[in-house]
């Protein structure tokens, strides 16, 4: 397969499955506690990924690159994934899900910073409309009509975004050095490190026998499908496209939710929801088509 054509279908994938992250963990927050479930996510994604590793080409992995790693799994992770459970556990999941769709916007900022990218008319404007688009969201949120969302919940979905742009435009190069696997195990190692010693008194007080199968289940899929096949997915989006490109895939979020929450009846789509995402969703477009620094470049040595 043509890797152009693979990255791009491994990161709409991810999306996917990170999109019914937010109805499937709301679920699962009905009888865990966010602590609970993120502590069961890293460490069932890390004994995933080192049981996958056992079949897969063995990677030597540079000393120098193991503290690159554990600052990777901060970002990608520990601030990223965790920080998103606790606002979701805060917020309605159309919301949560909303908001991610920031992180194309948040990474064309990073990477002007870090990666000298050239902000545009078109990048500026962009910038503008998506971030109409996720304030009228925010400010909507404080109203009795939101679903149960929160203005708390959805600044810490919107900091989650703002984490995983700095991994996907700072550690590109790690992703490139190394298997997704050799990645995603110590990742998930060095995650699960930084939450067991605060979420163990929480998983000690777990009544197991008064946990539902349903509930089981859902923490399952957060497990397998939103970290396991997930991150898999990612990373290798990330070996073969530009960090912009993999953030725009998180449009797929808020629709993918956004369908299973209102067929299944945990919140309402309104108004104000829709102006969000289409505010969103039209900043996104402007920024992905404005010119990246390879294109001034390329255009530089054609004059």
């Amino acid at each position: 397969m043509n890797k152009n054509i693979q990255g791009h279908l491994a990161a709409l994938t991810a999306n996917i499955l990170w999109g019914l992250m937010a109805p499937v963990g709301k679920s699962a927050l009905a009888e865990f506690s966010a602590l609970s479930v993120t502590t069961f996510r890293m460490v069932g994604a890390a004994a995933c990924f080192w049981l996958l590793s056992l079949f897969c080409k063995r990677e030597q992995v540079d000393h120098r690159d193991m503290l690159k790693i554990f600052f990777a799994s901060l970002f990608a992770l520990v601030f990223n994934q965790g920080v998103y459970i606790f606002g979701l556990s805060m917020t309605s999941p159309i919301d949560a899900s909303i908001v991610t769709t920031t992180l194309p916007i948040v990474t064309m900022i990073v990477a002007a910073l870090y990666l000298k990218e050239p902000v545009t008319n078109k990048k500026v404007l962009g910038i503008f409309v998506g971030a109409m688009g996720a304030l009228i969201l925010i400010m909507s949120s404080g109203h009795a009509g939101s679903g149960g969302g929160s203005i708390a919940g959805d600044l810490l979905c919107l900091t989650a975004q703002i984490s995983f742009s700095v991994y996907l435009t700072v550690f590109k190069g790690l992703s490139q050095k190394y298997s997704p696997v050799t990645m995603n195990k110590w990742m998930f190692v060095y995650a699960s490190m930084c939450y067991i010693p605060f979420s163990y008194h929480d998983i000690a007080s777990i009544q197991w026998e008064g946990i539902s199968a349903a509930a089981l289940a859902q923490v399952g899929y957060v497990v397998v499908g939103g970290s396991f096949l997930a991150y898999i997915c990612i990373m290798t989006a990330q070996r073969l496209l530009r960090p912009t490109v993999v953030s725009m895939y998180n449009y797929m979020q808020p629709i993918v939710a956004s369908a299973v929450t209102v067929i299944i009846g945990m919140a309402a789509f309104n108004l104000e929801k829709g102006i969000a995402i289409a505010l969103v969703f039209l900043g996104v477009y402007i920024v992905t088509q404005s010119k990246s620094r390879k294109d001034f470049e390329q255009e530089g040595k054609e004059v």
